[in-house]
């Protein structure tokens, strides 16, 4: 089994390295000339972000001292989302570089041919078919005859060599404009003679590199700067209406805040967890339901950043379950702390409310430790007759949910995939990744979360805090 492991690492690792060194090829070898300072420049930067990615990781899963993890997390986190965009941005340039060339191959092959005039062409038959009215050509000083005396040609006062010093033009005009002496006729672009002065042989090929490889750090940038600006202002609220057959007339427009994901750790901390508060608020809603994911860390390292929770105001409570990441950080000392704060943990319970029940259960994350869902726990012996809205973290727990009858489940934990095209693979580990959709007579709905994992960056699924609203069929 060690064995298994060793070698899924190793081949994890292989492609890891090779995906780097393809980008490194692309955008820093193949747009730079050779040793320099931009060349090492860009492999220092393919070398430290991946390592520096690395180290976050292990830092975080690890319980690294804090002060280490919030070194290492802002450039190896940002590193990940910024190496998923160039790869994405430099295969779609794969495409494009071939449209490219040829655009610079048709701009070159038209270039003026005054720019190219050849030495020796004041003489030879190039200058039998210039008008008699044109003036000849000088001869560049330092080629061949160039020390030749010059007179005027009769009834022209043009400069001209002595008839002695004229014959054929043995010269050979290779079409090439460059200044390294470097002869372009081998060059397998087929340049030669066709520049006009522009770009030739490598030139050209360099100038496509630079095109393409700095189009796709642009794109690469860009969207990874906007999807961070995205999760840094906070959440925004979306809001949803979900009718319920069970739900008495009495609590027809009962809201629930929905807030998921938070993911306070060495990224995300006190500043965002206060601007999560304050966007909950202002709803005013009249219950809220923080369904796992709170926090990356320790109640020692984050408990001040989670204390802006105590702020939440609803007129029914807040309530609380845990998530997977909660038992990757101690999750019963988290479940003590937020009851401390003043939400009311749900550990496979539930409680009665005006109108329906409203149950939780852990994560199945909690299996590991004995402190596993328990639906028999939290939803035996109840009025079935009453409706009733379940708290779980991950939308896998629906089936679950549809077999002991639950109207509603609330969860989160999918991001919404948090990268496209994160969303694709979410999809396949999980019944619904965003939204609401109906599994026989139970309803799910998935908010993707208030924050992020990992790269403080979202792209293709906005964060959010969803106001779910009651409707009762009686009404």
């Amino acid at each position: 089994m060690v064995i298994v492991f060793l070698l899924v690492g190793l081949v994890a690792l292989t492609v890891f390295a090779g995906l780097h060194h393809y980008l490194w090829r692309r955008l820093v070898r193949d747009t730079t000339t050779g040793p320099g300072p931009a060349r090492r420049a860009g492999t220092a930067l393919f070398v430290a972000g991946p390592v520096l990615m690395a180290g976050a990781v292990a830092a975080e899963r690890g319980g690294a001292p804090f002060w280490l993890q919030r070194t290492l997390a802002w450039p190896g986190f940002l590193w990940m989302a910024l190496a998923l965009y160039l790869l994405l941005a430099v295969v779609a340039g794969e495409a494009v570089r071939p449209l490219v060339a040829r655009l610079v191959r048709r701009r070159t092959a038209g270039g003026p041919a005054e720019s190219r005039v050849a030495v020796g062409a004041a003489s030879g038959p190039a200058a039998a078919s210039r008008p008699a009215t044109e003036p000849a050509v000088p001869a560049v000083p330092g080629e061949s005859g160039a020390g030749a005396p010059v007179t005027a040609s009769a009834g022209s006062g043009a400069p001209t060599r002595p008839a002695a010093d004229t014959g054929p033009d043995t010269s050979t005009d290779t079409g090439t404009d460059t200044d390294t002496g470097t002869d372009t006729s081998t060059n397998p672009d087929g340049n030669a003679g066709r520049d006009g002065g522009l770009v030739a042989g490598p030139s050209r090929r360099l100038f496509v590199a630079r095109a393409v490889g700095g189009a796709a750090a642009a794109v690469a940038v860009g969207t990874v700067g906007y999807g961070t600006y995205g999760v840094l202002r906070g959440p925004r609220v979306k809001r949803v209406t979900v009718p319920l057959a069970r739900l008495p007339r009495s609590a027809h427009g009962f809201r629930i805040a929905v807030v998921s994901d938070i993911h306070l750790g060495p990224v995300l901390g006190r500043d965002f967890c206060r601007r999560v508060v304050d966007t909950v608020n202002s709803t005013q809603p009249d219950l809220i339901a923080v369904v796992g994911d709170l926090v990356d860390g320790s109640v020692k390292d984050l408990g001040p950043a989670a204390a802006p929770l105590a702020g939440l105001r609803a007129r029914h409570g807040s309530y609380f379950v845990t998530g997977n990441h909660e038992y990757y950080s101690g999750a019963a000392q988290w479940v003590a702390e937020v009851r401390e704060l003043g939400l009311r943990p749900l550990e496979n319970a539930r409680t009665e409310l005006a109108g329906f029940d409203l149950a939780g259960v852990n994560d199945v994350a909690g299996e590991s430790e004995g402190q596993g869902p328990d639906f028999g726990r939290a939803l035996g012996g109840r009025d079935t007759s009453r409706a009733v809205v379940l708290l779980a973290h991950q939308p896998v727990q629906i089936h679950d949910a549809v077999r002991h009858g639950v109207d509603l489940q609330l969860s989160g934990h999918t991001h919404g995939g948090q990268l496209w095209p994160g969303n694709y693979v979410a999809e396949l580990a999980n019944p619904t990744v965003a939204g609401l959709e109906r599994y026989g007579d139970t309803q799910l709905y998935v908010s993707r979360g208030a924050g992020a994992w990992g790269p403080p960056t979202r792209v293709g699924a906005p964060s959010d805090i969803t106001v779910v609203e009651l409707a009762s069929l009686q009404a």
